[in-house]
Formats: structure tokens, sequence, C-alpha cells
């Protein structure tokens, strides 16, 4: 009776694990997740507590805002129209100022970050131990992030899913290649990993220095353009507010002239930044 039962039981664990191993087992990420442009452009940002739909709520209620606004001070519906859109546009620009932002703030900071771990590394510290220590002796705009990654290793003990997420929090292309890194040296072993880390952080330190002085030069060149773009629509603003000049505006050679000038400005400005900008790394490890 005893061993009746004890193939049963046996049997029932047999068909069990069966049942696990099939399509309904849990399954590693092994590939790229699609991220939205949007999203990714909010966690570069450092920005992890919106999403993109919030994103462009907001920038639907600032263009809501700059038509109301407009429309009452100069009574004028094409001008409006034209602040409408820069209203709407003006949230994602701020965005991408603020991811540009961060991204030159971490080139400064990630030589000291790789040196932490090739300390750490060679002190004889676990990988989760060396990256966990980061949210104490790291610097200070990456701690969070690192914070985040020891207390969720701390509660699942599951080193994959941790440098999962923690390039989702980091969101930068350095910070990819670092945890990839990591991952392939904690899978396979080897004793190379303080040589490459130390070998990334010379190469880290010249291209912020390079880049420093690249950045330098033409910010002057970038400034002087945003200025010249912003400045006839800051005058047509003021011209609006003239009753003179309302029923021109409000004309049909008006609005044409509105949007052949706002196409100009589009376009000569992309082109400016087009040809001025610098190469970014794009994260192809994500």
């Amino acid at each position: 009776m005893e061993s009746g039962a004890l193939l049963g039981l046996l049997l029932g664990l047999g068909l069990l694990l069966i049942w696990r191993s099939g399509p309904r087992a849990p399954r590693r990420r092994t590939g790229p997740r699609k991220v939205s442009g949007r999203q990714e452009l909010l966690g570069a940002a450092g920005l992890t507590g919106i999403n993109a739909a919030q994103l462009v709520a907001m920038q639907v209620g600032l263009g809501l805002l700059a038509l109301v606004v407009v429309l009452l001070a100069t009574g004028t519906v094409t001008v409006s129209l034209v602040f409408t859109v820069f209203g709407f546009a003006l949230p994602h620009v701020q965005v991408r100022r603020l991811a540009a932002r961060r991204r030159a703030d971490l080139r400064e900071v990630w030589p000291e970050v790789v040196d932490n771990l090739a300390s750490a590394v060679r002190a004889g510290l676990s990988l989760p131990e060396a990256l966990s220590a980061l949210s104490t002796r790291g610097p200070e705009v990456l701690r969070p992030p690192f914070d985040r990654f020891a207390a969720q290793y701390r509660s699942s003990g599951r080193f994959a899913a941790c440098l999962d997420r923690l390039k989702d929090d980091l969101a930068d292309p350095v910070g990819d290649r670092i945890v990839e890194t990591l991952r392939v040296a904690r899978e396979v072993g080897g004793s190379d990993l303080g040589r490459v880390l130390r070998t990334l952080a010379t190469f880290l330190r010249e291209d912020a220095r390079a880049r420093a002085e690249l950045e330098t030069r033409q910010g002057w060149v970038v400034q002087a353009a945003r200025l010249a773009v912003a400045a006839p629509w800051v005058v047509l603003l003021l011209l609006a507010t003239q009753s003179t000049t309302l029923d021109a505006y409000d004309s049909a050679l008006g609005s044409a002239i509105l949007l052949g000038g706002g196409v100009v400005c589009f376009v000569a400005y992309r082109l400016m930044l087009r040809i001025g900008r610098l190469p970014e790394d794009v994260r192809v490890l994500q």
C-alpha cells in the first residue's frame, strides 16, 4: 500500500515536471525588449517615474495652455496655433536636454565606477557585492540605480534579472557594456576581468576628455543658432499684440507666411544640429 502511494507520488511529480518544462515554463529574457523611443528617452533623462503616455499628456496640456494664453493676449487664431505647436514640443525638447545633460554627467563618472569595480574584484569581492557597494561608494548621480540593484538582489538573489533591471535604470550605452561584461564574467568565469575593466576605464577617460573639448568649441555655435531661431517668433508675439497687425496675420497670406517661416526655421535648425552633431553611442546591448 505504501509502495503504491510512493509510486503515485513519483508519477505526479514527474508529470508536474514535464508540464513545467513545456510552453508554460518560465522563460528567461534572451533578446532585447522593444521599448518605445519616448520611453527610452525618459530613461536616458533619468525620469524613471514618468511613462510615455504621461509625457504625451503633459505635451497636450501645455499646448492647450499656450493656445488659451496667446489667444487671450492677441486674439489671433493663427499666431495662437503657432505657439500651441511650440507649447506641445517644449516638454519633449526639455526631456531631450535633460537626457543630454545626464549623458554628459555620466560620461564624467563612468571611469570612477569602473575603477571601483576593478578594485572590488581585485579585493576578492563577488560581483553582486561589488555592484551593491557602488550604492554607497559610487558617484552620487549613480547611487540610486545601484541601491535599487542591491535591494532587489537581497530580496530575490537572481543576479541575471537584477542586471536586466540595472540596465533599464542606467539607460546608458556604457552602462550596457559594463553590465554585459559582468554578466559574461559571472557565467563563464575568467581571470582577466580586472584587466578588462582597467582598460575600459582608460578608454572612457580619453573619450570624455576629447568630447568635452569638442563640445566646448561648438557650444557657442549651437547657442547662437538657437537664439537666431527663437528671435523671429518673439518678435512675432510682440507684433501680434498690436491691433493694426492682427488682420494681416488672420488672412490667408499671413497664415501662409507663418507656415513658411515655421518650416524654414525647423529645417534650418535641424540641419544645423545634424551638421554639428557629435557621434553618440547607441544602446546595442539592451
